[in-house]
């Protein structure tokens, strides 16, 4: 149910962010305030309060806003988030926001895992040709891990190729076993 609720209130701050034109600045505003909110126990105990009336609130989520820099769509989608007590959904709500705006941008989000560091030409190669596959712009996240021996896994939301070493001998075992 609240995966549900999540993805009603980022796909009305997509809405919001695109019809502005001002997606990055949306995004950023929200990770900083989710940032600052999650950290700071006085903040999260004043905004949870049902002693605190809602304009005190307001007045705190104003001034903290306006301190930050940021953006009025960001300050207004926090007031709407305290009035309806859902701030335990800020995380949640966070990546379903830049899920939905992926999708609506026409990006995705990819994860490589490599057995080495790729240098920054196989990183582009392989940015390229992930792009030729997918018809959509790639953010690619890099990283290492040993045990694969040599080739590299690529996630992409919830397709995983393995082209890892370790996988190959993994399934040239299984073939063995078989026959």
């Amino acid at each position: 149910m609240n995966g549900v609720v999540a993805q009603r209130y980022a796909a009305a701050l997509v809405d919001v962010a695109l019809e502005q034109k001002n997606a990055d600045s949306i995004k950023s505003g929200l990770a900083a305030f989710i940032g600052v909110y999650s950290t700071s126990s006085d903040l999260r105990i004043l905004i949870e309060s049902p002693a605190v009336n809602r304009e005190l609130k307001q007045k705190v989520l104003s001034k903290l806003a306006s301190r930050m820099g940021l953006d009025p769509a960001v300050r207004n989608f926090t007031y709407l988030i305290v009035d309806h007590r859902r701030t335990h959904m800020l995380r949640e709500i966070q990546g379903a926001f830049e899920e939905e705006l992926n999708g609506r941008l026409g990006i995705a989000d990819v994860d490589v895992t490599s057995a080495r560091e790729l240098t920054a030409s196989e990183r582009q190669e392989l940015i390229v040709v992930l792009e030729r596959r997918t018809g959509k712009q790639i953010q690619a996240r890099f990283s290492k891990d040993e045990s694969l021996v040599g080739g590299a896994v690529v996630r992409i939301g919830s397709t995983i190729y393995d082209g890892s070493v370790r996988e190959q001998l993994s399934r040239l075992r299984e073939r063995l076993e078989t026959e």
